[in-house]
């Protein structure tokens, strides 16, 4: 078994893998040293010792230095950076700037599209575009802000505008200040991700679209694309990539 770690700029993902499968999932909010320890243990500790072996991951945030010798001591591991082999030819440029996550779910969508051209969509604290040819050349995408940067963005950025939070719909046109917010930050990022979707459609013929991330449930069903909704690309990915380094 594998244990794969997914730290976002918002949740802290750990997941418990038996193969390709995950067996086990636990999301976490916090950052301090010794509650991710807990929260590692916590995941295998209905598994006995020495059942999982390798562990995996992938960070976009700093994150304390005694967990990863946590994980050092007790697993297996890898950190997942520009220098990890994975199973994608990356023309990226700038690869020391590539995000992880990014990166993982690209591997994800080739994965499950090998023969195709794949748009990954992950749509949690940003909204993140990826793109992998059926060659399984990985070239790059686009970054946006996420639902709640937007929310927060019109109350840090404006004097009266206020704080939102949950994502209650709206009609299109909004008759109080509030609904207004929704309708923009809702449908607008609607509308982006169609629009988007739209444009990569005209670089890259038979486009397979593939949309994850904590968004998800936002736009799965809502959008006039055809996607494929896969929950937990990127820690998918991340498995993918331990399996690929084999040191399981």
């Amino acid at each position: 078994m594998k244990l794969v770690i997914d730290f976002g700029n918002t949740l802290k993902k750990f997941a418990l893998f038996e193969g390709n499968e995950i067996v086990k999932l636990r999301i976490v909010t916090e950052q301090e040293e010794q509650k991710l320890i807990d929260s590692a243990n916590t995941l295998i500790k209905d598994f006995g010792s020495g059942m999982v072996k390798s562990a995996i991951i992938s960070s976009v945030v700093n994150y304390p230095r005694g967990f990863e010798q946590f994980l050092r001591d007790r697993f297996k591991f890898i950190e997942l950076d520009q220098n990890t082999a994975v199973p994608l030819n990356n023309l990226y440029q700038s690869k020391s700037t590539l995000g992880k996550d990014r990166l993982a779910a690209a591997v994800a969508a080739h994965q499950l599209f090998p023969d195709s051209n794949v748009l990954a969509v992950v749509a949690g604290t940003c909204i993140t575009y990826d793109v992998v040819d059926h060659s399984g050349n990985y070239l790059g995408g686009a970054i946006s802000p996420g639902l709640d940067m937007r929310f927060r963005a019109l109350h840090t950025f404006t004097d009266q505008l206020p704080l939102l939070e949950g994502k209650a719909e709206t009609g299109i046109t909004g008759k109080t200040t509030a609904d207004s917010i929704r309708s923009g930050v809702l449908k607008g990022s609607l509308a982006e991700v169609d629009g988007m979707i739209d444009k990569y459609r005209e670089y890259y013929d038979n486009l397979t679209i593939i949309l994850s991330g904590g968004n998800l449930d936002h736009f799965d069903k809502k959008l006039k694309n055809n996607i494929f909704a896969v929950p937990n690309l990127v820690l998918t990915g991340l498995n993918i990539i331990l399996d690929f380094n084999e040191i399981d």
